[in-house]
């Protein structure tokens, strides 16, 4: 029987470079292509840095958002402490980047996984796991006899989301102890995240719910201090209540990943009674006009393919009709309906904010990065689908 010939993965990386630094290049790209607004991008890095040095809390992003090193590395510069991870594969790509402090944000459980988790705590990286459990602590300190370094852990605390974490009480009490007499790991605090909190609309159902997992948090601390058990870092909290926890005086650290760069979930939920949307949205997905046959409707070659799918339609930002509504005309393409007299011919442009950032990342292989109409970088994203 012939063999089939195999070459290399062609990845996208290249796909665009010969239109970097070109003016006007930005909208002469090759699509679907994930685009990030350069100017908007560092203003909300900015305000988050701000923001976050005068509630007195340190800023570690999550790069599970974006699982971009160069990304990751802006974060860093503009202040933040280091970065969390939701992934071993996403952890590894970011040491190798040369990132010098990570926690995994999700248990480490299976042999191979722990065994990949201590050579990655081996190296001049500083890193932080989470424990849920007495099983996985017992585990997680067997391994780590065999190693050099003690592995630095978290107790991860659940919020009522079920999702991870022990529930606060006895059994997180007698847990705490376990991790802080295990003589190869090093307790050095809690993690506690709200991701159910994330997206309430109302800025003032928001806050009650998420003070109360906060005041959740700060009484189990001080039941920790009370039994003698040292707990110097508290980390959690998103971007959809960065301007909550931390004035609640229970975080150390932000875990806040979307605040880059927005999108159609996070633009619909309510800001604080008075305040304007902290975050600009600087990410979208270009897309070009590849039919116009009809009046009144465009097909674009960005369909279910280019955008998550687990919430609602993606949003037209710029180029597009006044009044246009995108949708999902396929795996392949998308359609817009106008109602304007506006007309459209096939090779026009538009870009699209996206419905959940973290999972569009997640389909590319780099982010084209634009300043005004000109096209100034292409940064690969690293830890795309390093899912384990």
């Amino acid at each position: 029987m012939a063999q089939i010939p195999r070459g290399p993965r062609r990845l996208n990386t290249e796909l665009n470079r010969a239109l970097v630094g070109v003016t006007g290049g930005a909208t002469r790209l090759q699509t679907p292509a994930l685009v990030i607004d350069l100017v908007r991008f560092k203003n909300n890095l900015e305000t988050m840095s701000t923001h976050c040095q005068t509630v007195g809390v340190a800023l570690r992003p999550h790069t599970k958002t974006h699982k971009c090193a160069a990304i990751a590395k802006l974060q860093i510069e503009a202040g933040a402490r280091g970065i969390c991870c939701a992934k071993l594969g996403e952890a590894e790509a970011m040491q190798t980047a040369g990132i010098q402090d990570i926690l995994l944000t999700s248990p480490v459980v299976t042999p191979s996984g722990i065994d990949r988790l201590l050579n990655l705590n081996e190296s001049d990286t500083d890193i932080f796991a989470v424990v849920d459990n007495p099983v996985n602590g017992t585990a997680l300190n067997d391994a780590a006899r065999k190693f050099s370094t003690p592995l630095k852990v978290l107790l991860d605390l659940d919020p009522g989301l079920h999702r991870t974490g022990i529930e606060p009480g006895p059994g997180a009490l007698e847990l705490a102890r376990q991790l802080s007499e295990s003589a190869y790991l090093d307790f050095t605090g809690l993690q506690m995240y709200a991701g159910h909190l994330m997206h309430i609309t109302p800025y003032d159902e928001r806050h009650d719910q998420s003070v109360a997992v906060m005041e959740t948090l700060v009484h189990f601390r001080n039941e920790l201090q009370q039994v003698g058990i040292a707990c110097p870092v508290t980390s959690g909290g998103g971007t959809g209540t960065f301007d909550i926890d931390p004035e609640t005086g229970a975080l150390d650290e932000l875990q806040a990943g979307s605040y880059p760069f927005m999108d159609r979930q996070y633009n619909e939920i309510e800001a604080r009674q008075g305040d304007h949307p902290a975050f600009f949205t600087s990410l979208f997905v270009q897309t070009t006009v590849v039919s116009a046959n009809h009046d009144n409707l465009i097909t674009t070659d960005a369909g279910l393919k280019a955008f998550a799918t687990d919430d609602k339609n993606p949003e037209l930002h710029e180029g597009g009709p006044q009044d246009g509504r995108y949708f999902f005309f396929g795996d392949e393409h998308g359609g817009v309906r106008w109602r304007t007299t506006e007309e459209f011919a096939v090779g026009d442009w538009m870009r699209v904010i996206t419905p959940h950032c973290d999972p569009t990342f997640n389909l590319y292989d780099v982010v084209h990065v634009i300043e005004g109409d000109t096209l100034v970088d292409i940064w690969p994203i690293d830890a795309r689908g390093r899912s384990a």
